[in-house]
């Protein structure tokens, strides 16, 4: 069978009739919200992001987590924490993103996280740089239940892929791959769905066709290639792709500028949430610093955080002039590029 088709299938095993329902009344109140340019919003989180940690063992350029530059705090995630939040959200929650900021194996509870919502049947998902694969750990990871599994592969020779992947050991990344699905199939698993993502740059761009003859030879599930993130991109051009297909944003007389339109309108707002490593709720992933905090959860219930008037009046900003609120000048929905 088609391994993106059996992961489809794995994803819509874990709908019921009320997380159907939910899902529903969130869509619905969002296109009401969209008529009526004002923030109606019904039902509970469809997906959730989790932060197991902000620590990284790479300095990457681009990441907040790799340069230390963060303006929270860095720390692990306890497991009490997070089951208090698995525990009030699993009935309508669908899919759960264990990653934020921060490599997540660097959070030895991080597998007992995965346990704890498969036991709830909710599809989980993590994003890795690798480098922890060993194969004791590539075994129990698979056995772990987790669902999908994104492995960082930023170049096919260890001079290109560093110059991203600061720190990092590209034949450990390989090494803990051919380990995941060595175990697979030994185990007899279809999932993880492991997915090789590829952040495009100017320098690694020309080494996609060698990327794509290695990923089958090595039997990864899917090959993801992704538009890169860039903070300062009016003033450089040394990491955009010659390629504009690869590139979130095109050239101007005055620089760069992103490429999609910022419409008054986000479907993230209203299908989910984020949560940082200490119970900070914020709006997205694009929130790095978690400058729009709308509640803590280590002291709160989550509902009463996300139908909150913070939150709501968050929602209204959005509806109202999107250009105007800071996270989302560089925000890119649907600007991703599967190969």
């Amino acid at each position: 069978m088609n391994r993106n088709l059996t992961d489809g299938i794995n994803f819509l095993s874990k709908l019921n009739a009320k997380r159907v329902g939910n899902a529903f009344l969130l869509y619905t109140s969002y296109l009401l919200s969209r008529v009526r340019r004002k923030p109606i919003h019904w039902g509970m989180p469809m997906v959730m992001e989790i932060e197991p940690t902000t620590s990284c063992n790479l300095r990457c350029p681009q990441c907040p987590s790799g340069l230390r530059e963060f303006s929270r705090n860095t720390g692990m995630l306890d497991l009490p924490l997070y089951q208090k939040i698995i525990e009030e959200l699993h009935p309508n929650l669908v899919y759960l993103i264990l990653y934020f900021q921060g490599e997540p194996f660097l959070n030895k509870q991080f597998l007992e996280f995965v346990k704890v919502a498969a036991a709830k049947n909710i599809y989980t998902a993590t994003s890795s740089n690798a480098h922890y694969f060993t194969d004791e750990m590539a075994k129990a990871t698979i056995e772990s239940g987790l669902d999908r599994l994104i492995i960082s592969v930023d170049g096919i020779t260890q001079d290109t892929y560093e110059k991203y992947r600061r720190g990092g050991n590209l034949e450990k990344v390989l090494e803990g791959t051919k380990n995941l699905v060595k175990w697979k199939k030994e185990l007899g698993k279809s999932t993880p769905h492991i997915i090789w993502q590829f952040i495009a740059f100017k320098h690694n761009e020309h080494q996609i066709p060698e990327l794509k003859k290695l990923a089958k030879e090595i039997g990864v599930d899917e090959l993801g290639i992704k538009t890169a993130q860039i903070y300062d991109y009016q003033n450089t051009d040394e990491l955009i792709p010659e390629n504009e297909e690869l590139s979130r944003y095109k050239k101007t007389e005055n620089g760069y500028e992103i490429k999609n339109e910022l419409l008054n309108q986000c479907w993230r707002l209203w299908r989910g949430s984020v949560v940082t490593w200490d119970g900070l709720v914020v709006p997205c992933c694009f929130d790095k610093d978690a400058t729009h905090q709308f509640g803590d959860i280590s002291k709160d219930n989550f509902e009463s955080v996300w139908h909150g008037e913070n939150y709501q009046a968050f929602r209204g900003a959005i509806l109202k002039s999107r250009k105007e609120i800071d996270i989302c000048t560089n925000c890119t929905e649907g600007t991703k590029v599967w190969a």
